[in-house]
Protein backbone atom coordinates (compact mmCIF):
# COMPACT_ATOMS: atom_id res chain seq x y z
CA UNK A 1 0.00 0.00 0.00
CA UNK A 2 1.27 3.44 -0.82
CA UNK A 3 1.38 6.35 1.61
CA UNK A 4 -1.31 8.04 -0.50
CA UNK A 5 -3.64 5.02 -0.20
CA UNK A 6 -3.17 4.93 3.56
CA UNK A 7 -3.80 8.68 3.78
CA UNK A 8 -6.98 8.26 1.74
CA UNK A 9 -8.33 5.60 4.15
CA UNK A 10 -7.44 7.74 7.18
CA UNK A 11 -9.09 10.85 5.72
CA UNK A 12 -12.14 8.85 4.59
CA UNK A 13 -12.83 7.49 8.08
CA UNK A 14 -16.02 8.91 9.51
CA UNK A 15 -18.65 8.02 12.03
CA UNK A 16 -21.67 6.63 10.19
CA UNK A 17 -24.72 6.36 12.44
CA UNK A 18 -27.27 3.50 12.38
CA UNK A 19 -30.00 5.72 10.90
CA UNK A 20 -27.97 5.55 7.65
CA UNK A 21 -27.55 1.75 7.64
CA UNK A 22 -29.38 -0.35 5.10
CA UNK A 23 -30.37 -4.02 5.18
CA UNK A 24 -27.23 -5.36 3.45
CA UNK A 25 -25.55 -7.74 5.86
CA UNK A 26 -22.03 -7.82 7.26
CA UNK A 27 -20.64 -11.35 7.39
CA UNK A 28 -19.22 -12.96 10.53
CA UNK A 29 -15.92 -13.25 8.65
CA UNK A 30 -15.84 -9.48 8.05
CA UNK A 31 -16.51 -8.82 11.75
CA UNK A 32 -13.74 -11.26 12.64
CA UNK A 33 -11.27 -9.61 10.25
CA UNK A 34 -12.08 -6.15 11.65
CA UNK A 35 -11.47 -7.37 15.22
CA UNK A 36 -8.29 -9.17 14.15
CA UNK A 37 -6.98 -5.84 12.84
CA UNK A 38 -7.93 -4.24 16.15
CA UNK A 39 -5.54 -6.58 17.95
CA UNK A 40 -2.58 -5.13 16.05
CA UNK A 41 -2.76 -1.85 17.98
CA UNK A 42 0.32 -0.86 19.98
CA UNK A 43 0.33 -2.51 23.40
CA UNK A 44 2.85 -1.69 26.13
CA UNK A 45 4.25 -4.84 27.77
CA UNK A 46 2.08 -6.85 25.35
CA UNK A 47 -0.90 -6.66 27.71
CA UNK A 48 -3.36 -6.41 24.78
CA UNK A 49 -5.88 -4.68 27.09
CA UNK A 50 -8.92 -5.10 24.89
CA UNK A 51 -11.61 -7.67 24.42
CA UNK A 52 -14.85 -7.59 22.51
CA UNK A 53 -18.35 -8.95 22.93
CA UNK A 54 -20.20 -9.21 19.62
CA UNK A 55 -23.97 -8.81 19.53
CA UNK A 56 -25.82 -10.09 16.47
CA UNK A 57 -29.30 -11.43 15.86
CA UNK A 58 -31.45 -11.97 18.95
CA UNK A 59 -28.68 -10.89 21.33
CA UNK A 60 -28.89 -7.34 19.93
CA UNK A 61 -32.50 -7.16 21.09
CA UNK A 62 -31.47 -8.24 24.61
CA UNK A 63 -28.70 -5.61 24.63
CA UNK A 64 -31.24 -2.96 23.61
CA UNK A 65 -33.59 -4.05 26.40
CA UNK A 66 -30.76 -3.82 28.93
CA UNK A 67 -29.74 -0.34 27.74
CA UNK A 68 -33.35 0.83 28.08
CA UNK A 69 -33.63 -0.76 31.55
CA UNK A 70 -30.43 0.99 32.67
CA UNK A 71 -31.55 4.30 31.18
CA UNK A 72 -34.81 4.13 33.15
CA UNK A 73 -32.98 3.07 36.30
CA UNK A 74 -30.36 5.86 36.05
CA UNK A 75 -32.70 8.67 34.98
CA UNK A 76 -35.12 10.49 37.25
CA UNK A 77 -38.72 9.79 36.28
CA UNK A 78 -39.45 13.35 35.17
CA UNK A 79 -36.45 13.34 32.79
CA UNK A 80 -37.17 10.02 31.07
CA UNK A 81 -37.66 10.56 27.34
CA UNK A 82 -39.71 8.07 25.33
CA UNK A 83 -37.98 9.44 22.24
CA UNK A 84 -34.57 8.51 23.67
CA UNK A 85 -35.82 5.02 24.54
CA UNK A 86 -37.12 4.54 21.00
CA UNK A 87 -33.87 5.89 19.51
CA UNK A 88 -31.78 3.51 21.65
CA UNK A 89 -33.77 0.50 20.50
CA UNK A 90 -33.80 1.59 16.85
CA UNK A 91 -30.06 2.09 16.55
CA UNK A 92 -29.36 -1.33 18.07
CA UNK A 93 -31.83 -3.10 15.77
CA UNK A 94 -30.76 -1.16 12.65
CA UNK A 95 -27.10 -2.22 13.17
CA UNK A 96 -25.88 -5.48 11.72
CA UNK A 97 -23.48 -5.86 14.64
CA UNK A 98 -22.91 -4.08 17.94
CA UNK A 99 -19.63 -4.71 19.70
CA UNK A 100 -19.06 -4.02 23.38
CA UNK A 101 -15.54 -2.64 23.78
CA UNK A 102 -14.01 -3.97 26.98
CA UNK A 103 -10.91 -2.61 28.68
CA UNK A 104 -8.91 -5.23 30.55
CA UNK A 105 -6.89 -3.36 33.16
CA UNK A 106 -3.53 -4.51 34.51
CA UNK A 107 -2.94 -2.19 37.48
CA UNK A 108 0.08 -4.18 38.69
CA UNK A 109 1.84 -3.55 35.35
CA UNK A 110 0.65 -0.29 33.83
CA UNK A 111 -1.35 2.84 34.61
CA UNK A 112 -4.91 2.64 33.33
CA UNK A 113 -4.44 5.60 30.97
CA UNK A 114 -1.85 3.60 28.99
CA UNK A 115 -4.25 0.69 28.66
CA UNK A 116 -7.04 3.10 27.61
CA UNK A 117 -4.79 4.65 24.96
CA UNK A 118 -3.94 1.20 23.60
CA UNK A 119 -7.60 0.18 23.57
CA UNK A 120 -8.51 3.42 21.74
CA UNK A 121 -5.90 2.62 19.10
CA UNK A 122 -7.50 -0.80 18.68
CA UNK A 123 -10.82 0.96 18.07
CA UNK A 124 -9.14 3.25 15.52
CA UNK A 125 -7.96 0.10 13.72
CA UNK A 126 -11.59 -1.07 13.73
CA UNK A 127 -12.72 2.26 12.26
CA UNK A 128 -10.08 2.13 9.52
CA UNK A 129 -10.89 -1.50 8.71
CA UNK A 130 -14.59 -0.65 8.43
CA UNK A 131 -13.72 2.24 6.12
CA UNK A 132 -11.67 -0.05 3.87
CA UNK A 133 -14.63 -2.50 3.72
CA UNK A 134 -17.26 0.25 3.13
CA UNK A 135 -18.91 -0.55 6.45
CA UNK A 136 -20.39 2.28 8.48
CA UNK A 137 -19.45 2.42 12.15
CA UNK A 138 -19.34 4.58 15.22
CA UNK A 139 -18.17 4.33 18.82
CA UNK A 140 -20.78 5.35 21.38
CA UNK A 141 -20.24 5.74 25.10
CA UNK A 142 -23.56 6.41 26.82
CA UNK A 143 -23.59 6.73 30.62
CA UNK A 144 -25.19 3.29 30.87
CA UNK A 145 -21.96 1.55 29.77
CA UNK A 146 -20.57 2.13 33.26
CA UNK A 147 -23.30 -0.22 34.51
CA UNK A 148 -23.21 -2.88 31.77
CA UNK A 149 -20.64 -5.05 33.59
CA UNK A 150 -23.08 -7.55 35.13
CA UNK A 151 -25.01 -7.93 31.85
CA UNK A 152 -21.74 -8.54 30.00
CA UNK A 153 -20.44 -10.86 32.75
CA UNK A 154 -17.29 -8.77 33.15
CA UNK A 155 -14.60 -9.62 35.68
CA UNK A 156 -13.33 -7.17 38.33
CA UNK A 157 -10.47 -5.85 36.17
CA UNK A 158 -12.69 -5.30 33.13
CA UNK A 159 -14.69 -2.21 32.17
CA UNK A 160 -17.01 -1.58 29.25
CA UNK A 161 -15.77 1.52 27.44
CA UNK A 162 -18.33 1.78 24.71
CA UNK A 163 -20.42 0.19 22.03
CA UNK A 164 -19.23 0.02 18.44
CA UNK A 165 -22.14 0.04 15.99
CA UNK A 166 -21.63 -1.38 12.50
CA UNK A 167 -23.79 -1.51 9.37
CA UNK A 168 -23.71 -1.22 5.61
CA UNK A 169 -24.82 2.05 4.12
CA UNK A 170 -25.52 3.23 0.58
CA UNK A 171 -22.25 4.24 -1.06
CA UNK A 172 -24.19 7.06 -2.73
CA UNK A 173 -24.85 8.61 0.68
CA UNK A 174 -23.41 12.14 0.75
CA UNK A 175 -21.51 13.27 3.83
CA UNK A 176 -20.65 16.88 4.61
CA UNK A 177 -17.10 17.95 3.88
CA UNK A 178 -14.95 17.68 6.96
CA UNK A 179 -12.09 19.97 7.82
CA UNK A 180 -9.14 19.82 10.14
CA UNK A 181 -7.10 22.67 11.52
CA UNK A 182 -3.96 23.06 9.38
CA UNK A 183 -1.02 21.16 10.84
CA UNK A 184 1.10 24.32 10.93
CA UNK A 185 -1.21 25.66 13.65
CA UNK A 186 -0.58 22.60 15.83
CA UNK A 187 3.17 22.13 15.73
CA UNK A 188 6.39 23.83 16.77
CA UNK A 189 9.66 22.79 15.21
CA UNK A 190 12.76 22.60 17.35
CA UNK A 191 16.08 21.84 15.70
Amino acid sequence: MSFEELTHIIKSRKSVFPKSYNEEQITDLEVLKILENATWAPTHKMTEPWSFIIFRGESKKKLGEELVRLYKELTSEEKISERKIEKTQKKILKSQAVIAIVLNTNPHLLPEWEEMASMAMAVQNMYLSCTALSIGSYWSSPKSIEHLGPFLNLENKQKCKGLFYMGRYPTSLAFPERERTPIDEKIKWRH
